[in-house]
Parts: structure tokens; C-alpha cells; sequence
């Protein structure tokens, strides 16, 4: 895990996300989180997991506050499908990419959360 690049994505970050902190694991790692508000009502507790071999494989993203028990374009152990791996770039995808994906995804659940069709494009994986 290149953490220092993690630090300097995460000073990168906090000019644009007011909500943003940076936590050291047990293990020696580092993970964000972060807070979102895509719609007018509704706040969201992100987290950021970093693999090992970050910037190569993409991070990870959970929602932690408040808990979704159920909604599409989310994998088995929980993470959000903010991106197709095969679409993760590690010359030009960073922290405020995976952030702003986040975001994005928050915003179709909450419009999936109303009329229970999620917007936009699906890659089948």
C-alpha cells in the first residue's frame, strides 16, 4: 500500500470535501471516510478501503451511516459497484475519482429508492 500517495490524494481531497478524514488501521493501512449529501434530506457516511496494491487494483467503498439493507449494484460482502473493474485507470483514477463515483452512485440509490428503477447505463459483471 502506497500510503504516501494515499496522503497526498487525501490533502488533494479535503479542498473539495469539507467532510473528509484520513484513519490509521491496526495493520499499518490507512482508510477514508467521508460524508455525502446527494440529495436535499439525506446524509451518508462513506468509507474508502485501500488495497495493497493500490493505485494498481481500485479501492473499495462502503456505506456505513445510514445502513442500506438492500439495493442493486453492490457486491456480496457489501461494497458498492461504483465502477466496472476492468474500467479502473491507476494513471488518472485517485481518491477524488472513487469520491465523486460514491456520490454518484448515492445519487442514483436515492432515485432507485423512489420509483425502484436504477438510472442509467449497467455493465453485467
Amino acid at each position: 500500500m502506497n500510503i504516501s500517495k494515499i496522503q497526498s490524494e487525501f490533502n488533494d481531497a479535503r479542498t473539495y470535501f469539507s467532510y473528509i478524514e484520513l484513519y490509521p488501521t491496526s495493520d499499518g493501512k490507512v482508510f477514508v471516510k467521508v460524508a455525502l449529501q446527494p440529495s436535499v434530506n439525506q446524509f451518508y457516511v462513506v468509507s474508502i478501503h485501500f488495497p495493497d496494491s493500490y493505485p494498481i487494483e481500485m479501492p473499495t467503498v462502503y456505506i456505513d451511516k445510514p445502513i442500506i439493507e438492500s439495493a442493486p449494484h453492490r457486491y456480496k460482502v457489501g461494497n458498492i459497484c461504483y465502477l466496472h473493474p476492468t474500467m479502473w485507470n491507476p494513471g488518472s483514477h485517485n481518491l477524488i475519482f472513487v469520491i465523486q463515483r460514491a456520490a454518484k452512485w448515492l445519487g442514483k440509490y436515492e432515485i432507485w429508492k423512489r420509483n425502484h428503477v436504477w438510472p442509467g447505463a449497467e455493465i453485467k459483471h
